[in-house]
């Protein structure tokens, strides 16, 4: 899938070495934009999808850090404008469930890590790239990532993930107002069942089988199949009067 104005575009796709971050990453590169990958501790799979990004025709950087770690999201923007000299995109994907903890066994310091990793990376990336754009003159497209999750409530101990995020989808929805007239659309694509390792590390196999049982698709979805959205949402020819929306990708899992 190529879309022509996305080319040249500098983007930073945060948790960009695997699962769907790497997809975006590489669909970005695959329309010949700038694309900096970053990833926490998977440095050779960053590499490598930056050496795909670079074969399709776009350019890449790799980028390292925690962005549950105060400063790191800014910092991952102002490497991005210093390699490329702007930014036009910013996919705020990194995220993870933590551990799955029924409610009674759910202990204030686990909400703080799942605060640390899947909310306020998405405030601080949001607000800094917003700080970038309008510095640009505006215009622009940050994508978030939420999950059905947001919707269901998530598979039994995901409680806290569940509603971190409800907090992305509904955060998303309250910037794209406030930066509207500016130009800078904000928008949210929310997967369902896919195929990833964070899939594989915490969904136990019967878990998954029963979630399965209920998508109308009978399968588990794959990080390719979410790219679409993505590329659609960063562009401003074809979504160019698209902001505030949450695009499920679930195979009709959830039918809002």
């Amino acid at each position: 899938m190529r879309i022509d104005d996305l080319a040249g575009k500098a983007c930073l796709v945060t948790g960009s070495s695997r699962g769907i971050g790497a997809a975006v990453a590489r669909g970005l590169g695959a329309c010949g934009a700038r694309v900096a990958v970053h990833h926490r501790t998977g440095e050779a799979e960053a590499h490598a999808v930056a050496a795909d990004i670079a074969r399709a025709g776009g350019e890449a950087v790799v980028l390292h850090g925690d962005v549950a770690e105060p400063g790191t999201v800014e910092r991952l923007v102002a490497e991005t404008v210093a390699r490329f000299g702007r930014l036009d995109v910013l996919i705020n994907n990194a995220g993870d469930l933590i551990e799955r903890r029924p409610l009674a066994e759910t202990q204030d310091a686990l909400l703080a890590r799942q605060v640390a990793v899947n909310i306020h990376p998405v405030l601080a990336g949001c607000r800094a790239a917003v700080t970038q754009l309008r510095r640009q003159g505006g215009g622009g497209a940050i994508v978030t990532v939420s999950s059905v999750a947001a919707r269901t409530g998530g598979g039994g101990g995901s409680a806290l993930y569940a509603g971190s995020k409800a907090f992305v989808a509904t955060f998303t929805r309250a910037i794209a107002k406030e930066v509207a007239a500016e130009g800078i659309r904000v928008n949210a694509v929310s997967p369902g069942v896919i195929a990833t390792p964070l899939q594989d590390r915490t969904t136990p196999p019967a878990m998954l089988a029963a979630a399965v049982a209920q998508i109308p698709m009978r399968r588990v979805g794959t990080a390719e199949e979410c790219v679409g959205a993505f590329l659609f949402l960063c562009s401003a020819a074809m979504s160019g009067y698209v902001t505030g929306q949450v695009i499920e990708v679930n195979g009709g899992l959830l039918m809002p």
